[in-house]
């Protein structure tokens, strides 16, 4: 879906004329956002690029793309990346309908229940996966797969291709 910039953005004031989000597509409630933003009357253009995918490598080489699965991340168009609750404020700015409720989240009232929507997200996604080591989840991606009626098993993905994902 193609989505192009309003005219009443003020672009002479705004240097962002586009953000690019980082979404975890394995996840059903990343999936349901990146739906939402879509819909939305966008005053800058968001495109969405699975986070960890090669796409997501190939444009952004030195991201730590393991930590863009974790938490959202948003990438402008002159490189400013945006991590956690900056990030779903920059999302809200980029809408019309929403740029005043970002506005008022990037005050420091406003940052504190930012971040706590953003850890309540974090919350309800740590409970739709499997705890692995370290808090991480496990990750189809990564070579895991659920079996009901044998569980949790591993297969690490092949580098013949000599791609092997390095983290």
């Amino acid at each position: 879906m193609a989505t192009t910039a309003v005219r009443d953005r003020d672009a002479a004031r705004v240097p962002v004329r586009g953000l690019t989000v980082l979404y975890d597509d394995e996840c059903s409630l990343c999936r349901f956002l990146r739906e939402w933003l879509a819909r939305q009357r966008q005053l800058v253009p968001l495109e969405f690029v699975a986070a960890g995918s090669e796409e997501a490598r190939r444009r952004f080489p030195s991201l730590d793309h393991r930590a863009t699965l974790d938490e959202i991340t948003v990438v402008g168009d002159a490189g400013q990346v945006y991590r956690s609750s900056a990030a779903w404020i920059v999302c809200l700015w980029a809408l019309r309908e929403h740029r005043p409720l970002a506005h008022r989240l990037s005050t420091p009232a406003g940052a504190r229940v930012a971040r706590g929507a953003v850890l309540a997200a974090a919350k309800w996604r740590g409970t739709q996966w499997q705890a692995g080591w370290g808090g991480r989840s496990y990750r189809t991606g990564d070579g895991w797969a659920y079996d009901p009626q044998y569980g949790w098993t591993y297969n690490p993905p092949s580098c013949d291709s000599g791609t092997c994902p390095t983290g």
